[in-house]
């Protein structure tokens, strides 16, 4: 096979066996500060596919950030073929005010394919889907639960589709649950112009999780040496085979109070069990939050003091099947009831 030419990318050329940080101009400030998307290319010596990872598409969702950081710096990619590009903050403007959102309150993760004289989110998003997504054959998205809730670490994936299918596996985080195309999406887009993107789920807004960025970092290495971009050898394959997930729901308070929770997410639950006692401050009544079925938590919420209809654990059922067979097997377990996305949970 023959080496690989430079990389070209909006403009900027990246040779064989470099790397190169490039920032794409998006937009000014106010105060004339000029804002831009910040990536990393790294470009192999030998020929393979190539693989974006991006980061804090929602701005609070600083645990993406931390793992890009600890994969720039990872001794693999020493050996790696293919082009890797790497994006830690696609939000800059969420990402400095600590906010999920754009500063007009839109949603980016709802304003692809964008265009260059749309809204704000509509530009940023046309930036980094034409310039760099669509220039992949695949990618993965990093995220975390929106503030005040914590996800356990999972990777979503979509119906039907076998590349992001064999993705989840390659990934080896603890859950894999199906997750449907949005519109507005990111993922919705760049599957319809043929790049499939795994979504990485874990941890809460606005914090670090050891655990999270650790599974993480281990995840989107073992993709890469599935995809054969990197070597086997320093790369452990996971030793769990992961959860297969056919549909969830969200436990709601029962009342208004003082939320005590009994489990943690992680945890498997039999139809019954007692998950958490919701009191009244003067603590002469209490309501148990039952679970309704079996399953498994991969989601809570954090704060102690809850509204009645207040979103408590997300609670995801568990396919009678392992994961193990073959990616088709797994396609088609997840092509039942989709699990819900950040802002549908309110």
């Amino acid at each position: 096979m023959p080496a690989p030419q430079p990389f070209e990318i909006a403009g900027h050329r990246v040779e064989r066996g470099t790397r190169k940080s490039i920032t794409l101009p998006v937009s000014i400030l106010p105060d004339h500060t000029p804002i831009g998307l910040s990536l990393e290319v790294h470009h192999g010596k030998r020929p393979g596919p190539t693989l974006f990872v991006s980061a804090a598409v929602h701005g609070d969702e600083v645990i993406g950030v931390e793992i890009v950081r600890r994969l720039l710096r990872a001794p693999q990619l020493a050996s790696l073929r293919g082009t890797l590009i790497v994006v830690p903050v696609v939000n800059s403007f969420g990402f400095l005010s600590r906010s999920r959102y754009l500063p007009d309150r839109r949603d980016l993760n709802r304003c692809f394919p964008g265009s260059p004289t749309g809204s704000l989110g509509s530009r940023l998003a046309h930036i980094f889907l034409n310039d760099v997504v669509l220039r992949c054959d695949f990618g993965i998205d990093l995220h975390s639960a929106a503030i005040h809730r914590t996800n356990l670490p999972q990777v979503r994936v979509s119906p039907s589709d076998k590349v992001t299918a064999q993705m989840a596996i390659d990934f080896g985080a603890p859950v894999v649950l199906t997750s449907p195309l949005r519109d507005g999406s990111l993922r919705a887009v760049a599957a319809k112009n043929g790049t499939p993107i795994l979504l990485y789920e874990a941890g809460e807004g606005l914090r670090f999780d050891e655990m999270a960025v650790r599974a993480g970092l281990a995840g989107i290495l073992r993709v890469m040496r599935g995809q054969d971009m990197l070597p086997a050898k320093g790369i452990a394959r996971a030793k769990v085979a992961p959860h297969v997930c056919t549909s969830s729901s969200w436990l709601r308070a029962p009342a208004g109070g003082l939320l005590r929770t009994f489990r943690a997410e992680g945890e498997t639950v039999e139809e019954g069990d007692v998950l958490a006692t919701v009191s009244d401050p003067f603590g002469e009544v209490e309501t148990n939050l039952l679970a309704p079925t079996a399953g498994i938590l991969i989601g809570r919420a954090i704060l102690p003091v809850v509204n009645e209809g207040d979103a408590v654990f997300h609670l995801a059922r568990l396919s009678p099947r392992a994961v193990e067979a073959t990616v088709d097997d797994l396609a088609t377990q997840l092509e039942t009831d989709p699990l819900f996305d950040e802002d549908e949970i309110i």
